[in-house]
């Protein structure tokens, strides 16, 4: 076998690549925007003001400023994996589905990773909501409440966003502490129900174990990647989709045929993706409180 059939390879990494629950699927999707891995969009200016019961013409013009934006999607790369006879895997979809699992569940998991660290906001603003917990105390933190959810609710409500398309997505944790607190009401919470997810306090409700980590001082979002100390705790966090984006660059395959060492054939991948707030508005977070 002189080569494999990287495009049935590609073409698997990429089929159906985020699952029913993702919340990346609730965010606008850019990806016809990428050009050679780089995408270019705009940010948009300020929305116009209303006039009401107007009698003084004409109106006024007002020039929307938008600023042209052009940045490359992160790059995720796999550790490599050692094929035995991979020009059978090729002819079976079987085979080929349990090679690729692994690659395929890394890539989602960094990406949705990154993407969950972009969502929530840097820091508590007027734009960018930030909230503790304050429920009872549980493993060293303050339980979430439906009070925190609905005092998030109440910041939400205070900007203005519509109530379609607000997304809160839980901690595991935040999770349990909810039905802990009710079981009738929040066992189910996180179940979608004819392919959408429950609703509560105006928020749909979705669920992923990889959110980022604040300051428990300042509130403040910790940088992707660092090392977790005594002080960082977890989040909830919450956006509304029209103000976040996604965008899926190429994914490529890299072999090495039959090699002699191994007398096996090697591969591995790489895909390219981002995912960002468009105007760094309709996002926040609910942090787990340190207990004193």
């Amino acid at each position: 076998m002189a080569t494999l059939n990287k495009q049935i390879w590609t073409d698997q990494i990429g089929h159906n690549f985020y699952p029913n629950s993702s919340f990346l699927n609730f965010a606008k999707d850019f990806s016809s925007l990428v050009e050679n891995d780089k995408i270019h969009m705009a940010s948009a200016g300020l929305d116009p003001k209303v006039l009401v019961n107007n009698s003084t013409y004409p109106i006024k013009v007002v020039k929307r400023e938008d600023t042209p934006l052009e940045f490359e999607l992160d790059l995720f790369e796999t550790e490599n994996t050692l094929i035995r006879e991979p020009e059978s895997v090729e002819l079976a979809y079987d085979k080929l589905e349990s090679v690729l699992y692994g690659h395929k569940s890394s890539l989602r998991t960094s990406t949705a990773e990154k993407a969950a660290h972009a969502f929530a906001p840097a820091k508590d603003s007027e734009n960018t909501p930030v909230i503790e917990t304050t429920g009872e105390t549980n493993e060293l933190v303050k339980s979430i409440t439906p009070k925190d959810i609905l005092k998030l609710k109440r910041r939400f409500d205070m900007l203005d966003i519509p109530l379609d398309k607000r997304f809160l997505v839980l901690d595991p944790r935040h999770t349990e502490d909810l039905i802990l607190q009710d079981m009738d009401s929040f066992k189910n919470i996180t179940d979608f129900v004819n392919g959408k997810p429950r609703r509560f306090a105006g928020f749909n409700i979705l669920e992923f174990t990889r959110n980022p980590l604040y300051n428990s001082d300042n509130l403040e979002k910790i940088a992707f990647g660092a090392t977790k100390e005594a002080n960082h705790t977890f989040c909830s966090f919450a956006f509304y989709g029209d103000e976040v984006m996604k965008a899926d660059g190429n994914v490529k395959m890299y072999d090495k045929i039959v090699d002699p060492q191994q007398r096996a054939t090697i591969v591995g991948f790489d895909k390219r993706f981002v995912a960002l707030p468009i105007r760094n508005k309709a996002i926040g977070a609910i942090v787990a409180k340190k207990a004193s």
